[in-house]
């Protein structure tokens, strides 16, 4: 692909804007040569205003998402949008978040431009199980464990029982929930369901993928081997297993 309509495509701007780019030296090699619009070049060779390219067509993403901001691209108000690269939004396809966490929550978020892969994640029939943390308003009952595993709790105004989900106390008012599917606002209504109230939420893990020490308001690349745990999560859900976190 022409060095213009690939960066276009990162969103670098327009065509016109990548050329004017070009005649100005503002993208060259890592040897320092200037390049051309209409030249083909290898991602990992090209550099604009001396700094390498954006992750390239097929990233994906880990955030650490904080309090405020919407996984959304035009909704009024702080986006998560806001902490990434401007051109992230511009891209063709855009980089998109999978699935999303509200505007309360924080914690992981995966975000792509891979069609295919960002709905194998968010199929509600692949199961990836998602982690969170949540802090309540009053203490946990002791109930709650039975009940979220039972696959029998009905959650206010849907007409499907939720699926099994694995609750660990970690405290008093502290307790870490798996869940194989994401429905709306599921946590916090699973737990006003057994009249409680979510005081605090995050999300630890996406299947395989976990923050680790990825500080909040900052992302990374997934690497080669994340990418290979997440592929083997996708398949083991696909033939019907449910992969730990």
């Amino acid at each position: 692909m022409r060095l213009d309509r690939y960066l276009s495509s990162l969103g670098y701007g327009t065509r016109r804007d990548v050329e004017a780019m070009c005649r100005a030296g503002r993208v060259t090699t890592r040897t320092g040569q200037r390049l051309r619009g209409d030249e083909a070049l290898d991602h990992a060779d090209v550099l604009v205003d001396e700094a390498p390219l954006d992750p390239p067509p097929g990233a994906l993403l880990l955030y650490h998402k904080p309090v405020g901001e919407t996984c959304s691209v035009a909704d009024r108000g702080r986006l998560v949008y806001d902490s990434l690269p401007s051109r992230f939004r511009a891209r063709r396809p855009v980089v998109s978040p999978v699935g999303r966490l509200d505007k309360d929550t924080t914690g992981a978020l995966l975000l792509t431009d891979d069609g295919p892969l960002l709905h194998a994640l968010t199929s509600p029939r692949r199961h990836l199980p998602r982690v969170y943390r949540a802090t309540l308003a009053s203490p946990l009952r002791g109930d709650e464990t039975t009940i979220f595993a039972s696959g029998t709790l009905m959650l206010q105004g849907e007409t499907t029982p939720l699926q099994p989900a694995t609750l660990e106390p970690l405290d008093a008012n502290v307790a870490r929930l798996t869940l194989g599917e994401g429905r709306y606002h599921q946590v916090r209504r699973m737990f006003a369901a057994v009249g409680n109230h979510v005081t605090a939420l995050h999300r630890e893990a996406f299947g395989p993928i976990t923050l680790a020490d990825l500080a909040e308001g900052s992302w990374r690349l997934l690497g080669a081997e994340e990418r290979a745990r997440l592929d083997a999560a996708l398949r083991s859900v696909r033939n019907g297993g449910l992969p730990a976190p």
